[in-house]
C-alpha cells in the first residue's frame, strides 16, 4: 500500500477548468472556418496583440533575423539539431518496406508515404521554445515531408529571433509568426492565405491541445497532449536534492504541470519535499512551479520496487526520471510511459533540450496506448496487392464468393465471381439475361 504525503488538487477543479476551454476553442474554430483571415487576424490581435501586414515571414525577413542572432545560439542550435536528425534517420532506417509472394503469382507489398504537408506548433507564450522546432520540423523533414509550415507566436509583441532561426535551420517552408487556436485552426482548414496540412505536429497549451483534439480527423496529429508531466521514481539510494531539482525543472512550464515522486524511502520523501520548498522562493520561474508543485504535486511512498513499478505504470506519464540503483530494471518493469530517463547522469531536461529524441510525448494517461512523436507519424504505410497467376486467381475467386455470401454480401461475391469467370471459366448464373 502506498502512503501518499503530498496529495494534488481533485480532478474535478481541473476538469470543469477543461470545459471553459472546450467552450472557446470551439467558438474561435467555427468563426476562422467561417471569416478566414479576417478571424485569423482578430485573434492574433486579442490574445497576442499582434496584426503585421503579413503574418508568414518573407525570405528576406527570416534572413535578417537569423543574421541577429548570436553565433553561439546559431552552434548550439544546429548542435542539437544534428542530435535530433540522427535519431531520427536511425528511425526511419529501422521502418522497412517489403513485398512477399504469399500465393503463386499472389504480391502483396507494404510502402511508406510521406504526408505532403505537416504543420509544426512551436509554443512561444510563456517562453521561446527553440527546442520544439528540432522535434518538429527536423522528424518532418527526415521523413521527406515536403511542405512543412511552421507557426509560432510572437513574445509580447516581439519577434521570437531564436525560434525563428532554429525553424529555417530545421528546414521549414513556410515560418509564419501566428500562435494559439487561431494558428492550429489556420493550418488545419486553411484560409485566403495560408493552404491546409495534413497533419499537426508539436506541444501547446491547453487552448492549442483542445484546438488539435477538436480538430483531429479532419486533420491528423502526432498525439493528444495536455501540460507537461514528470514522474520521479527513486529509492534510498537516490539524493533529495536532485529529486528535488527535477521536479521543478518542469513544473516551471506551467502552473498546471504535474510533478510527483514515488519512493521506496519514506526519508528521502520527506527530504525531496523540504528542498522543494527551499528551492522553490529562490526560482525566477517560481510563479509557475509554485502553483505547479501546490496544486499538482505528490509524493507517495511505498514498500517496494515493485509497488513502485507497479504505480508508476499506474500513472503513465508523460516523462519517467528513474533515480534507483539499478534503473535499466525500468526498461523490463515497466510499459507506460512516454520516455524513460535512467540514472541520476539523465535528466529529464536533456531529453527536453539537447540529447536527440523526441520530446513531443504523451501526456493525461495517452502513454497506456501511443508513443510520442517519431519519424513514423509523419508517414503513412500503406499496402498493395497484385494477382498474377490464373490458379490463384481462380482459387481466391471462389473463396471470395463463398465468404462474402456468407456475410450477405452479393456484390462482393459477383466481383470475385467474375474472377474465377475469367481465370477458369466459372458460370455466372446471376448474369443472365
Amino acid at each position: 500500500m502506498a502512503t501518499i504525503l503530498k496529495h494534488a488538487v481533485p480532478r474535478s477543479e481541473v476538469t470543469a477548468s477543461l470545459d471553459q476551454v472546450r467552450e472557446t476553442v470551439t467558438g474561435v474554430i467555427a468563426d476562422i472556418r467561417e471569416r478566414g483571415d479576417a478571424a485569423v487576424r482578430a485573434y492574433s490581435e486579442k490574445f497576442d496583440k499582434w496584426s503585421p501586414d503579413s503574418f508568414r515571414l518573407s525570405d528576406e525577413e527570416v534572413e535578417k533575423i537569423v543574421a541577429s542572432v548570436p553565433q553561439q545560439v546559431i552552434d548550439d542550435i544546429r548542435f542539437v539539431q544534428d542530435q535530433v536528425r540522427t535519431f531520427a534517420r536511425h528511425q526511419l532506417d529501422s521502418l522497412r518496406e517489403f513485398e512477399v509472394e504469399t500465393l503463386p503469382g499472389v504480391r502483396l507489398g507494404q510502402k511508406h508515404i510521406p504526408v505532403q504537408a505537416a504543420g509544426a506548433y512551436i509554443p512561444g507564450g510563456r517562453y521561446p521554445l527553440t527546442a520544439s522546432a528540432h522535434m518538429t520540423i527536423v522528424t518532418a523533414k527526415v521523413a521527406g515531408v515536403s511542405r512543412v509550415v511552421a507557426c509560432t507566436p510572437p513574445i509580447h509583441g516581439e519577434i521570437p529571433a531564436a525560434t525563428v532561426a532554429a525553424a529555417h535551420l530545421a528546414g521549414a517552408d513556410e515560418i509564419w509568426l501566428l500562435g494559439g487556436v487561431q494558428a492550429v485552426a489556420a493550418m488545419s482548414v486553411g484560409t485566403e492565405s495560408m493552404r491546409p496540412v495534413n497533419l499537426i505536429a508539436g506541444p501547446g497549451n491547453a487552448y492549442v491541445a483542445e484546438a488539435k483534439r477538436q480538430l483531429f480527423g479532419e486533420v491528423g496529429i502526432d498525439l493528444f497532449a495536455g501540460p507537461t508531466e514528470i514522474l520521479v521514481l527513486a529509492d534510498e539510494h537516490a539524493d533529495p536534492f536532485v529529486c528535488a531539482v527535477d521536479l521543478l525543472s518542469q513544473a516551471e512550464h506551467g502552473p498546471d504541470s504535474p510533478a510527483v515522486l514515488i519512493t521506496t524511502s519514506r526519508e528521502l520523501a520527506e527530504q525531496t519535499i523540504a528542498e522543494v520548498e527551499r528551492l522553490l522562493p529562490g526560482m525566477p520561474t517560481r510563479d509557475f512551479a509554485g502553483p505547479a508543485w501546490r496544486d499538482h504535486g505528490q509524493v507517495h511512498v511505498v514498500d517496494t520496487l515493485d509497488e513502485l513499478y507497479a504505480l508508476a505504470d499506474e500513472f503513465a506519464f508523460e516523462h519517467v526520471e528513474v533515480l534507483t540503483a539499478e534503473p535499466r530494471l525500468a526498461l523490463e518493469r515497466m510499459t507506460q510511459y512516454g520516455a524513460l530517463f535512467l540514472g541520476e547522469g539523465t535528466c529529464v531536461s536533456f531529453g527536453d533540450k539537447v540529447i536527440g529524441t523526441n520530446h513531443v510525448l504523451p501526456t493525461r494517461g495517452a502513454a497506456r496506448y501511443t508513443g510520442g512523436l517519431w519519424v513514423g507519424k509523419y508517414l503513412k504505410t500503406v499496402t498493395y496487392q497484385e494477382v498474377t497467376d490464373t490458379d490463384s486467381q481462380t482459387l481466391l475467386g471462389r473463396l471470395c464468393g463463398r465468404a462474402a455470401r456468407v456475410e450477405l454480401f452479393e456484390g462482393h461475391a459477383r466481383s470475385g465471381d467474375v474472377r474465377a469467370a475469367k481465370a477458369a471459366g466459372d458460370e455466372l448464373p446471376w448474369n443472365t439475361p
